[in-house]
């Protein structure tokens, strides 16, 4: 038999990092460390950042949908990995782009879409992919989840060079659809994360990046994709994401992941 060489063990498994420092766990977000989040993506057009995306293979990531409402065409888009935008550790262009069939813009359901890379990355200690969860999966509700991104949703409008991360709480749909919170606007394949008093939030996220949770064995899977809601902090508006587990058989039949 032969023995797995160190290249492949690291194809076989996903979620882990080979740093375990997180930081300070506030969720106003601070600056993420290289190799912290490898799995995060810059989806860019035309070279400029646009959302975020998570890679799930080392040729396949993950996204919003709403992210190519103006153009799905992939010769315009590229994507690059690493902490900083100025400087990507890699960058690759993309050979197809798969929407959601039943995405409809403007609404909000089924906001997620598939990218395959041009050529393959080849995984390192700063890029590797995030597990998917068993499909349907329900993640606890008040669980600790991170979500990172360049924050282009900041208030201000400038996006920072170095990756943001935040953790906030999963907030269960039944809580999510209140009357004075999304009046039941949240349907089963979306997941409410963030904190209900309007205490900083999500602003750290990217349209399109991950939202993600480690296990007991500091195994991290993807839980939702950042898809709308106030991103910015208000009372009673946490962020809306692509609930991941309700679409993974989708995944699957569109990538054999």
């Amino acid at each position: 038999m032969e023995m797995p060489t160190a290249e492949n063990l690291l194809h076989t498994c996903c979620g882990q990092r080979t740093i375990t420092y997180s930081g300070n766990r506030i969720a106003g977000g601070s600056d993420a460390e290289e190799g912290e989040w490898p799995w995060q993506a810059s989806l860019q057009q035309n070279s400029v950042h646009r959302c975020g995306a998570t890679l799930i293979s080392n040729n396949w990531l993950v996204t919003a949908a709403h992210c190519f409402i103006r153009s799905n065409d992939p010769k315009k888009w590229n994507v690059s990995f690493g902490l900083l935008l100025s400087d990507p550790q890699k960058k690759r262009n993309i050979k197809n782009i798969t929407i959601h069939e039943d995405y409809h813009y403007p609404a909000h359901e089924n906001d997620i879409a598939l990218v395959n890379l041009a050529s393959p990355v080849l995984y390192t200690s700063n890029i590797r992919r995030v597990c998917l969860p068993e499909a349907n999966y329900i993640f606890p509700p008040n669980s600790s989840v991170v979500v990172t991104g360049w924050g282009t949703s900041k208030t201000d409008g400038s996006i920072p060079n170095i990756l943001q991360k935040a953790t906030v709480k999963i907030i269960d749909n039944q809580t999510c659809n209140k009357e004075e919170i999304y009046n039941g606007m949240i349907t089963p394949g979306m997941l409410c994360a963030g904190f209900l008093r309007g205490k900083v939030d999500a602003c750290q996220g990217d349209s399109g990046g991950p939202l993600v949770k480690t296990d007991h064995k500091g195994i991290w899977f993807l839980v939702g994709i950042v898809s709308w809601g106030d991103q910015c902090a208000l009372p009673n508006k946490p962020g809306v994401y692509t609930r991941v587990a309700y679409y993974r058989d989708w995944i699957m039949a569109k990538t054999g992941l």
